[in-house]
């Protein structure tokens, strides 16, 4: 019999990932002088904080909500892959101050998180049902927006 695992548990590690997207973007936007830079990642700070409020929200009408694996071990890791990420564990705000020394570098990497939640979202989204599956179907929307928002942005700061 395949094993259970709970939706709410899932949930919590894309919490987790909102708030890690969060804390970078807060990093970026007080680690940038330009007015520019620092009102694009105080916005994108700001659009992931309303990620972490919706996702509470949809967390808590999933307490009961169990998904089902097709062979034992299945949807635990593939979710703890999608969630430990090198990106993940290496973004403090000593390592940033560090390392990220230029607007291109802190868009590329608000890119890689915005692919990131884009691919989390996509393979939660097979796993939810009803109003919760429209709910991260809209997420999902939201940081395309985002990704294209700083790919944009990425081609101006080349030039």
């Amino acid at each position: 019999m395949a094993n259970v695992f709970s939706a709410a548990e899932i949930i919590d590690m894309g919490i987790a990932k909102e708030k890690k997207r969060r804390d970078f973007y807060g990093y970026a936007a007080d680690k940038f002088k330009e007015k520019d830079m620092k009102d694009l990642f105080s916005k994108l700070r700001d659009w992931e904080d309303e990620h972490v409020k919706k996702f509470t929200d949809i967390r808590k009408s999933t307490e009961t909500y169990e998904v089902q694996e097709s062979y034992q071990g299945e949807f635990a890791a593939y979710m703890k892959f999608v969630v430990d990420d090198m990106q993940y564990t290496q973004i403090s705000a000593e390592w940033f101050a560090g390392n990220v020394k230029e607007p291109l570098a802190a868009i590329q990497y608000g890119i890689g998180f915005e692919k990131d939640a884009i691919l989390f979202f996509s393979e939660l989204l097979k796993y939810m049902m009803g109003p919760n599956k429209e709910k991260i179907e809209e997420l999902i929307g939201e940081e395309k927006k985002h990704l294209i928002y700083l790919s944009e942005l990425k081609v101006k700061y080349i030039k």
